[in-house]
């Protein structure tokens, strides 16, 4: 074949927006006709392979520098350099030589094998990389992507990717190493993926500021983290980042997870791998209704946004998981607080993304089950997020806190037995643009700040706790049995607006608004049951 011109190297950009958008721009030339979810996999997994190879670079480089220093010849240090365990202790992934960046970009013009025969395309190399991480770590079986070479991709616009990726310069943007960023840049993809694909999105991202809501009132310094529908793994990559911008290693949290998608499962194991996390997402993707792959696991911290509302899911009335009450067969959100509340260890905490209507909804025996979780003191917070942070959907969410037992916690923490706190964080947030919105760095550490106080946790540095009308209460299990178990937010904290029981109008709103989503999407699968019978009819 005859070689490929190479792409002209470009300049750095000088931010770190400029270098996200213009590797974006890059990958998006690719999308020709390929369907989303195979666009996704070739561009998340080009990244995860630049990422792969750099740290391998890397701790290349220190292992030559550290036998230099002990004295050894170039002779000795090629017989120990290449010693997997070397890599494996710094938990870096040691690479086969087809494998690594550089033999991809020099290549990438194509190679003669034998004189006469075409070379292979920069796609079948692509493709031997992979299968080559694959066969070299059984960590990786089965889930690296081996789309590279297909028909629709189109070889020329790959090859200028492997370019632009190969001489861009990932240092100098606030990161001190090139994986670092390239974990961002992964981030980054996903989020745009997530944005491009609406409600698909949902399904494997959620946005970082929920995320970070999460982690920052359950602080999981250390211990065993769970996630039951781990999408991509954005729980545990911002976990690790909290540990590390509190002082400490991401060794000392042990991650469990696990996803039913098998694509959402492949880029999760990559986005941990790319971020240095070492866990278990179970040796194959799975329903964790169906087969949990962590049974007998008791989590100190559990983070989850289960999919919101489903109405066709694997349910038995015999499951032991049901201590509360069997959740309808109609909705699963019940199904999911109680399996998270059973992962839970004798002093565990969980936070929990869900719909509105988790809150006060009454149907097929749910207010029964909250009314069960409300009396058994296991319901510690709950907050009313604002609308449109979630750009897949249109649903109003909320976020449900556990605590296996409220007597306990850090030195100086307050027994909150008996006790519930309500946030209503309606009206906090910015608009992005005209369909999404975005918590800010603020509106988080308000939050956060009001738990850590009402907890009387070290976080709090002293803060006493107090009421704030219109945005927290800390109501009585009494108080909640008094409205019938309802847990809206909007019920308990008043208001300080001057038109009496606006908040409960906004929840009518609320409640209306999930109740006329889901007709909407009912309306739209029977539309399309029944074009299908129209076409099989002609």
């Amino acid at each position: 074949m005859p070689p490929r011109k190479r792409a002209a190297a470009v300049n750095t950009p000088s931010t770190m927006k400029e270098l996200k958008d213009t590797l974006w721009k890059a990958a998006d030339k690719l999308r020709g006709s390929m369907d989303a979810s195979q666009y996704k996999d070739v561009i998340l997994g080009l990244v995860f392979l630049k990422y792969v190879s750099d740290a391998f670079d890397e701790r290349r480089e220190q292992i030559r520098a550290e036998l230099l220093a002990d004295g050894m010849t170039e002779d000795q240090i090629a017989n120990l350099i290449d010693d997997a365990d070397e890599y494996a202790g710094s938990r870096v992934f040691w690479l086969p030589e087809t494998a690594r960046w550089q033999y991809l970009a020099t290549n990438a013009r194509g190679i003669q094998e034998t004189p006469g025969v075409p070379g292979k395309t920069i796609g079948q190399l692509v493709n031997d990389a992979m299968g080559a991480i694959m066969e070299s770590d059984s960590n990786f079986v089965g889930t690296l992507p081996l789309e590279f070479n297909s028909d629709n991709l189109d070889q020329r616009r790959l090859g200028e990717l492997v370019d632009l990726l190969t001489d861009t310069r990932f240092t100098g943007h606030g990161s001190t190493k090139a994986r670092d960023l390239l974990g961002e840049v992964y981030e980054y993809f996903l989020e745009k993926f997530a944005r491009a694909e609406g409600k698909r999105g949902g399904e494997f991202y959620t946005p970082s500021s929920v995320v970070r809501v999460l982690v920052e009132i359950l602080e999981p310094y250390s211990g065993r983290v769970y996630d039951p529908c781990c999408g991509s793994g954005g729980m545990f990559v911002q976990t690790e980042k909290f540990i590390e911008q509190h002082g400490g290693h991401p060794a000392d949290a042990h991650v469990f997870g696990q996803e039913a998608n098998q694509r959402t499962w492949r880029m999760a194991k990559m986005n941990l791998a790319i971020h240095g996390i070492t866990g278990s997402l179970g040796d194959r993707w799975e329903d964790t209704f169906v087969n949990d792959k962590h049974p007998d696991l008791l989590a100190d911290y559990v983070l989850a946004n289960p999919p919101f509302n489903i109405k066709d899911w694997a349910r038995r009335e015999d499951d032991k998981r049901w201590k509360f009450g069997v959740p309808p067969a109609g909705n699963a959100n019940y199904a999911w607080i109680q399996h998270i509340i059973s992962k839970l260890a004798e002093r565990g905490s969980a936070g929990v993304v869900m719909a509105n209507g988790s809150m006060s909804s009454n149907s097929g025996g749910e207010g029964d089950i909250r009314a069960q979780l409300v009396e058994a003191d296991l319901v510690s917070c709950m907050v009313a997020l604002p609308t449109q942070l979630f750009r897949s959907a249109g649903i109003p969410v909320c976020l449900w806190f556990f605590a296996k037992d409220k007597t306990v916690g850090p030195k100086g923490s307050i027994d909150r037995q008996g006790q519930v706190l309500f946030i209503d964080a309606r009206n906090m947030g910015y608009m992005v643009d005209r369909a999404e919105r975005d918590l800010s760095k603020q509106d988080i550490a308000k939050i956060s700040a009001t738990f850590h106080s009402w907890r009387g946790t070290q976080s709090s540095a002293g803060q006493l706790y107090r009421d704030e009308p219109g945005f927290s209460y800390c109501a009585t299990v009494d108080e909640v049995k008094s409205a019938d178990y309802a847990l809206t937010p909007g019920r308990y904290v008043g208001s300080s607006d001057s038109i009496e029981n606006i908040e409960d109008i906004r929840e009518s709103i609320d409640i209306l608004t999930t109740e006329l989503i889901g007709r909407f999407e009912e309306s739209n699968r029977l539309q399309e049951v029944l074009l299908q019978q129209l076409g099989s009819i002609e």
